[in-house]
This record gives C-alpha cells, structure tokens and sequence, in this order.
C-alpha cells in the first residue's frame, strides 16, 4: 500500500495539524516568525531553504492564518510576514519541541534562553515564569544567546538574534 501524501482520511486533530505544519521547514519558519523574522530575503538567508520552497510554506501558512502577509512599511512592493494570533498559539508547541530535542538528541548547552521580560526570571519548561507563577505569553518572552549558540555567526540575522530580544519584535538586517 502506497504512503498517502495528505491525512485527509485521519480522523484526528493531530493530523489536521500536521496539514499546515508538519511539512519539512514549516515548523522552522514558524519559528523564525515567532523570533521576529518577517522578511522573505530574512527568512531564505537565515533558514537556508530553497526559494521554492520557502515560497510555498509562507503561502500554506498565510492561508492557514498562521502567518499575515503585509506590505513592508515605507516599501510597499515588498512584504512581511507577520506571526497571528493563530501562530502565536504555536509558541508552547515548539517550546516544547526545543526542549526534548535538546534534552536527548545532541545539544548539550542551550542555544538560547528564555525569560520573562518583566521579571528577568528565566522560564521553566512549559513557558511559565517560576516567579511570577503565570503561562508567559509569546510577546512577553525575551529571548538570550545560550551558551551552544555560535557567537559569530555568518549570516546577518543570526548575528541580529545575538542581541537579547523580546520575541515577535522584527529583527532589522538591513534597511529596507
């Protein structure tokens, strides 16, 4: 029996999910969305991915309300991908997602920290802030270089994500 390119006989929340993003690099752009990365040029810098691709991921996940497509403030011919109320939603999922593949597949120093931006106490493993006691939201969540990230990393949004950061605040490369 073939494999089946979709889970449209599935009849399970899991595989719905996996319609928008359980693509190879979806999660990744979500990710680099949620961190602040909003332009397409950003976005195949940064991820490395073929353009078609990327094409085609920032499509699924605009049409799926994850992502808003804009156009880019004082450049109206380009655009920016801009992280929904849907794509937020993503934030603990992939939170999630960092820390059990750096707790038992090859990361031994955090990449990157993070804390909750009021307090500057760092999060525990759900997202909540031990201090405060509350389920940090995505745009109260200042991310830090960990230890295991490289300090001088070659492209110019990696260097951009050196710099301590709330997340979803656009990262500038360059101007526009």
């Amino acid at each position: 029996m073939a494999l089946g390119k979709d889970y449209a006989a599935q009849e399970c929340s899991i595989a719905r999910a996996l319609e928008v993003v359980g693509e190879r690099w979806t999660l990744l752009v979500v990710r680099d969305a949620l961190y602040g990365v909003r332009r397409y040029n950003d976005f195949l810098v940064h991820l490395g991915i073929p353009r078609a691709v990327l094409a085609a991921r920032l499509q699924t996940l605009t049409d799926a309300g994850v992502l808003e497509k804009r156009p880019c403030a004082g450049a109206p011919r380009r655009h920016e991908y801009v992280v929904t109320e849907r794509g937020r939603a993503l934030w603990p999922t992939l939170r999630a997602l960092s820390a059990w593949g750096r707790g038992g597949l090859g990361d031994t120093e955090p990449l990157r920290t993070f804390r909750h931006a009021a307090c500057g106490t760092e999060l525990g493993p759900s997202g909540e802030c031990p201090a405060c006691g509350l389920l940090v939201p995505v745009g109260d969540v200042e991310m830090l270089p960990g230890p295991g990230l490289d300090p001088e990393p070659g492209d110019p949004v990696s260097r951009a994500l050196l710099a301590p950061r709330r997340l979803l605040q656009p990262v500038v490369t360059d101007p526009v």
